[in-house]
């Protein structure tokens, strides 16, 4: 009879679990010291947290960007925390220390003793990709979990547990795709690579269908929804693609650009954790999956970061790699968590040259010297085809909401009561309007065409006196209203250059807003 006992290293789970735990907690309070520290530092809420906000008060089974997950976590985060920056990226952090959590946990079931499972999450824990993502609310901190879950599932099986884990397999890959759509691709990806390897007697096993099944059955609500809604996801792909959002890298800087995201040091590990797998007749299949699933983005020219999530397994083995290497060094030999001073005291301190770039530690002003002395502004580049402005996007979606919203409110309240009771404000994306709900205070709710704002609806709205953020033009703004008036303007320095744009007080729109809804409709 099968059981959940994995061997042959039972006598060092313990010993493992809590080296990770070790290392986690250490993530954990680094994003929580951060968070704190960034509202001092003149930080406010990035621009997609405030969009999932939103989402998180407007529960559903599908979103047209991304999947109903995230705004569960906004939820729960806004429940228990309120309105705190810190508060709201909690769960954030705890994702991160998660990931790092299971990285430790990886690398002891694919046979790595202590020196290999430290050196693994001494890579993670410098990654500036992962510093980033985890340092506000977002999908893709928690993206990882459900990826390295579904590993470590299908590892435990393979070295003689119980194949009852298939269900940890089935509830973390459903979720997954609840989470994040490009799931979908690591999953086919992952199936792939054990049809490929003899491991694929793993799956002739009733527990893996039922497995299979608990992931369709946890995902199902969401593939109903998108049917409800005809494909929205899909349209919104289809129209990045069409109007070129994103940067298109070939191959080789596809690679570069994973190469400097997870820290270039890194790659003398994760690198070596590639060939290892691929190297290894037993693990040979998740070297497969993570090559065949690198190469599907780089095809379908997706946006660096999609890949992120995978990497974990590889740091495990490359750390396994390097113990292997070095195993008659007085280090690994004793077991040390130090095993490999030289490389790990470079990651550590050239992680923290480079921190910067991932995490605001410094004030702007601060930030602009010091990457100007050291070389680094550029160096991470952009995903999207967007103009940066004196900071770059992932820092410059932090500023000006407020700013946007005091002076939305100015206007507002210049109207006579008549006026008020029939105001609409109209944003051109989800930042400026979630900005507005979320900061505003005595204000109509925004409305918007952006994403899933436009599934939201008018409130009633008929365009009789519209408060309007645009981009347009005044000669724009008279297609649509018979009296157009430039009130005021978004113009902070620090934000990005398309978010310097006039706010226009229009009234008497030529078509009843609600009736013309459609043509606002921008799914990017």
């Amino acid at each position: 009879m099968s059981t959940t006992v994995v061997r042959p290293r039972d006598e060092s789970l313990a010993a493992a679990l809590r080296l990770a735990s070790g290392f986690g907690l250490l993530v954990f309070v680094f994003h929580v010291a951060m968070n704190l520290l960034q509202r001092h530092l003149g930080y406010g809420y990035f621009r997609d947290e405030m969009y999932y906000l939103m989402c998180g008060r407007h529960l559903a089974w599908g979103y047209v960007d991304h999947g109903p997950l995230v705004a569960v976590q906004a939820r729960l985060a806004e429940t228990l925390f309120g309105d705190s920056l810190a508060g709201i990226r909690m769960l954030s952090g705890l994702a991160g220390a998660a990931r790092i959590f299971l990285t430790g946990l990886l690398a002891w079931s694919l046979g790595g003793r202590r020196p290999a499972q430290a050196l693994a999450m001494t890579g993670v824990l410098v990654a500036p990709e992962y510093l980033a993502l985890d340092g506000f609310l977002s999908m893709n901190s928690v993206e990882s979990i459900f990826w390295m879950l579904c590993l470590l599932a299908v590892i435990l099986i393979q070295r003689g547990g119980s194949e009852r884990l298939w269900l940890l397999f089935g509830v973390a890959g459903g979720l997954g795709l609840l989470n994040k759509p490009s799931m979908t691709f690591f999953l086919v990806a992952l199936l792939a690579g054990l049809l490929l390897t003899p491991q694929r007697r793993l799956l002739a096993s009733r527990w893996a269908a039922i497995g299979v099944g608990v992931l369709i059955l946890i995902a199902l609500p969401n593939l109903l929804w998108q049917i409800h809604n005809h494909w929205p996801t899909l349209e919104f792909l289809s129209n990045g693609r069409k109007e070129h959002k994103n940067v298109a890298l070939p191959p080789l800087a596809f690679l570069g650009a994973q190469i400097v995201a997870l820290h270039p040091l890194n790659l003398l590990l994760w690198g070596a954790g590639v060939v290892w797998l691929v190297r290894n007749a037993a693990w040979r299949w998740a070297g497969i999956a993570y090559l065949l699933f690198l190469a599907a983005m780089m095809a379908m020219h997706a946006k660096d970061y999609y890949v992120m999530p995978v990497y974990p397994v590889l740091f495990a083995a490359g750390g396994i790699a390097w113990e292997g290497f070095y195993g008659k060094s007085r280090g690994v030999q004793a077991g040390r968590r130090f095993a490999f001073p030289v490389l790990q005291t470079a990651l550590v301190v050239t992680g923290l040259i480079i921190l910067p770039l991932s995490t605001p530690i410094f004030t702007p002003p601060t930030w602009l010297a010091y990457t100007k002395a050291t070389h680094l502004y550029n160096i991470g580049g952009n995903s999207e085809n967007t103009e940066n402005g004196p900071l770059p996007q992932f820092f410059a979606d932090r500023f000006g909401w407020q700013e946007e919203v005091d002076e939305i409110t100015r206007i507002y309240n210049s109207l006579s009561p008549e006026d008020r009771a029939r105001t609409a404000i109209l944003c051109s994306n989800y930042g400026e309007a979630s900005a507005i709900n979320m900061l505003g205070h005595g204000l109509p709710t925004a409305i918007s065409g952006h994403n899933n704002y436009y599934l939201w609806g008018t409130h009633g709205a008929t365009g009789e006196v519209v408060i309007v953020v645009s981009g347009g033009t005044v000669a724009d703004m008279q297609e649509n209203y018979a009296d157009v008036q430039i009130a005021g303007r978004m113009d902070h320095p620090l934000a990005m250059p398309y978010e310097h744009r006039n706010i226009y007080l229009l009234r008497h729109r030529k078509l009843n807003l609600t009736a013309d809804w459609l043509a606002l409709k921008h799914y990017i």
